[in-house]
């Protein structure tokens, strides 16, 4: 049985109700090819790309042309929302729909319930091929793109934490004690400067905190149980939760990146942690004003070293359903080729393969101690930032409650039991749901 995308399954009524509205939205085309007779579509059909509206989409799409040419068949590619892009998923694959060749997925959020659905193509024997050099992309996003011993997607954009800083102010802290030290030294938060700003909100902070979860020596699971109820992780939730008490704005438990971000990038707080992929923000006048005074370091290092993610932000797979396989997969080696990551990091795009990272070409566009810091944690890094179950929205938001106790300066230890409690049912559930 198929689950849907979101935390919860689609009623029978919802779902009709979506796909009625979606249909009528793309002009009766979205389940087009659902009752297909399986033949190899005409040379007149173009190949459908599914997409979210990233700095990379837009990037591939200008060069789509290129493509084209090579394949002699015409591209359609759609950039839409993140939600949009859920729902049209949920809409489309559950209908079996012949009209999406390549997917643009979340391998972290996405792929353990879409592999569960049959929703994605095995493309180990394709990435097998000699030409393509699998063994070239980074270790940890590599190992992310693989579900049950079948790869089932190819990463296209990486991502791991940075320490944003304010060079002006203060040294890049080394350990996590020394940025303890710096943001309680540096807060003023009655004047309005604060010496730390992270994202706080409930389920939304917990990719971030994987890392000071694993640089403390924890982990969300153990042995295929529950591992947010460890010391290791009970030392993590009262630091990251202490940091933000003492140090960070108010309401910051109702903080995502978009309103983390902009505290930083306008001078208000000495330190900042989130992923590299949105360093630009701090260099651009037009909504920094930190831009001379910004400072870029690797995550620091905690009772069990620097631990960072390096995780595949978004990967490119082929659907199941799909009746242009092979062009689909031409388009992933092109896109996802040696010369195309290179060209594209070359541009400020972290890409996945480890030829783009050992060119110092490909690093030129990036302030020089951001791509040193990049090139350290990519070596290092983690591959996941969040557990790896089928409904991550749920088991998000079950880890991210101490997180809350934490910041809202309550005591963590009994809430991080209670939790621990909770996730070790929902992984047993969670495991049921996979297995079925």
């Amino acid at each position: 049985m198929s689950m849907s995308i979101t935390s919860h399954n689609l009623s029978r009524r919802s779902f009709g109700r979506l796909a009625a509205a979606l249909t009528v939205s793309l002009g009766g085309t979205a389940l087009a090819g659902c009752s297909a007779d399986g033949g190899k579509p005409s040379p007149n059909t173009p190949l459908r790309i599914m997409a979210i509206n990233h700095v990379w989409s837009q990037a591939i799409r200008k060069l789509l042309p290129e493509f084209e040419e090579r394949v002699g068949r015409r591209v359609s590619m759609s950039l839409l929302t993140s939600d949009q892009l859920a729902n049209s998923y949920n809409v489309k694959l559950n209908a079996s729909a012949t009209d999406i060749d390549v997917m643009m997925v979340r391998a972290l959020q996405e792929q353990l319930l879409f592999a569960h659905n049959d929703w994605l193509a095995d493309l180990t024997d394709r990435v097998g091929e000699a030409a393509y050099n699998w063994s070239d992309f980074l270790e940890a996003p590599r190992e992310r793109s693989v579900t049950a011993r079948k790869v089932l997607s190819v990463p296209v954009v990486t991502e791991r934490p940075v320490l944003y800083y304010r060079k002006d102010l203060v040294g890049a802290p080394k350990t996590l004690d020394e940025l303890m030290d710096a943001a309680l030294r540096l807060a003023d938060r009655s004047g309005g400067f604060f010496g730390f700003v992270g994202r706080g909100q409930r389920s939304g902070a917990v990719s971030m905190w994987s890392s000071f979860l694993y640089s403390h020596g924890g982990d969300f699971t153990i042995q295929g149980g529950s591992g947010i109820g460890r010391p290791e992780a009970i030392a993590a939730y009262e630091y990251y939760g202490t940091l933000l008490a003492r140090t960070g704005p108010p309401g910051a438990t109702n903080m995502s990146l978009e309103q983390a971000m902009p505290i930083f990038a306008q001078g208000k707080a000495a330190f900042y942690v989130d992923a590299d992929a949105i360093y630009t923000n701090f260099l651009d006048p037009k909504i920094s004003t930190v831009q001379d005074t910004v400072g870029f370091a690797p995550f620091p290092a905690g009772p069990a070293g620097a631990r960072p993610f390096n995780i595949p932000s978004w990967s490119l797979g082929v659907s199941a359903f799909s009746r242009l396989r092979d062009e689909a997969w031409e388009f992933i080696r092109w896109a996802s080729s040696p010369e195309m990551v290179k060209r594209m990091q070359a541009n400020g795009i972290p890409g996945a393969r480890q030829s783009a990272w050992s060119d110092p070409a490909t690093l030129a566009s990036f302030p020089a101690d951001l791509a040193r810091s990049m090139q350290a944690q990519a070596r290092i890094g983690l591959g996941l930032d969040r557990p790896d179950v089928l409904q991550v929205g749920r088991a998000r938001d079950i880890i991210g409650r101490p997180l809350v106790a934490g910041i809202l300066g309550e005591p963590v230890a009994p809430v991080a039991r209670e939790a621990d409690a909770e996730f070790a049912d929902f992984l047993v559930r969670d495991n049921r749901h996979r297995e079925g």
